[in-house]
């Protein structure tokens, strides 16, 4: 059984350019300054184009405005890193990644974010929204990880939601997702998952034509009204589904994520939250039920690292 890593462009930074030159630059070099197509030459420096144009002659190679420029990583470990977290299903950590590919914690974990970055959307949260007629979309909100400053709700003030003030969302990280069923999902972490937030997340992101499933949650009571139909499962009387009313769909991403965030990730600063619901959306929108496979999976996220450079000193 041959090994994926045993592929060329993983074995030389040499051979891994020229597979990103290929996948990226299919009709010729494209000068990321001025944007023309197959207008540049080769200088001395090994992978450095210049730009031919008049106006522009300025020098770029296939890394210059993307995650990857002026790394000091090899790029063949770079596609490597790609491949192993657009391949592992519940994510793979940044102490694994670094045992990998030999490289220091810190190279490893700025790697996984600048991953992360790729794999989100250009136009998130997007100008397609999901759904359309006859087509039903699944629409819940779940709680991961306390908020690293406590915010009172809006309804609530500062007034716990228990005796304790220990369970319960009021202190907890809010996550709102959206499932197209059999398509794709697109999930969001808003300051305050309360009605008039998690109202305009759903209206701004679903077609009005759709069929709108949710629980009993009272969140998407308003907004229902918008839509098609809005049909709901009754969870605290046990019901799960009726005829194709149910929201399994969007508790089987939610087992995803958080079976990958308390076993593989196990911390995540809130001020990283969105870049890591980034990768599960990428990861269950590129799944093998829609036939990708690994390597497509990876060519999908590596298409993505135009445009989003990411510093160290950037907070998040």
């Amino acid at each position: 059984m041959s090994n994926a890593f045993d592929a060329p462009h993983f074995q030389s930074p040499e051979n891994a350019r020229e597979w990103l030159e290929k996948t990226r630059w299919s009709e010729g070099p494209v000068c990321p300054h001025c944007g023309t197509v197959g207008r540049a030459y080769k200088t001395k420096r090994l992978g450095t184009y210049r730009c031919a144009e008049k106006e522009c002659r300025k020098d770029f190679s296939v890394t210059t405005g993307t995650v990857m420029e002026r790394s000091h990583i090899a790029l063949n470990k770079w596609l490597m890193g790609f491949y192993l977290m657009a391949a592992s299903k519940k994510g793979i950590s940044a102490h694994q990644l670094s045992r990998s590919l030999g490289l220091d914690y810190k190279s490893a974990w700025f790697m996984c974010h600048r991953i992360r970055e790729a794999m989100r959307p250009d136009d998130f949260p997007g100008t397609d929204p999901l759904g359309g007629a006859s087509q039903i979309v699944e629409a819940d909100e779940t709680y991961f990880g306390q908020v690293e400053e406590r915010r009172p709700s809006k309804q609530r003030g500062k007034r716990p939601f228990t005796k304790g003030g220990k369970s319960g969302p009021g202190g907890k990280r809010a996550v709102v997702s959206l499932v197209e069923r059999g398509s794709r999902v697109r999930s969001f972490h808003p300051a305050f998952a309360d009605g008039v937030t998690v109202a305009a997340i759903v209206r701004e992101n679903i077609r009005a034509e759709s069929r709108l499933n949710t629980d009993e949650s009272r969140l998407y009571t308003s907004v229902g009204r918008e839509f098609a139909a809005h049909e709901t499962v009754n969870h605290s009387n046990k019901e799960y589904a009726r005829g194709d009313v149910t929201t399994n769909s969007v508790e089987g991403f939610f087992s995803i994520f958080k079976r990958g965030m308390k076993g593989v990730y196990q911390h995540c600063g809130e001020k990283h939250l969105h870049r890591y619901l980034a990768e599960f959306d990428f990861r269950y929108n590129h799944r093998v039920k829609l036939g990708y496979s690994d390597i497509d999976r990876t060519i999908e996220a590596v298409k993505g690292i135009e445009g989003k450079r990411l510093m160290y000193k950037q907070a998040h």
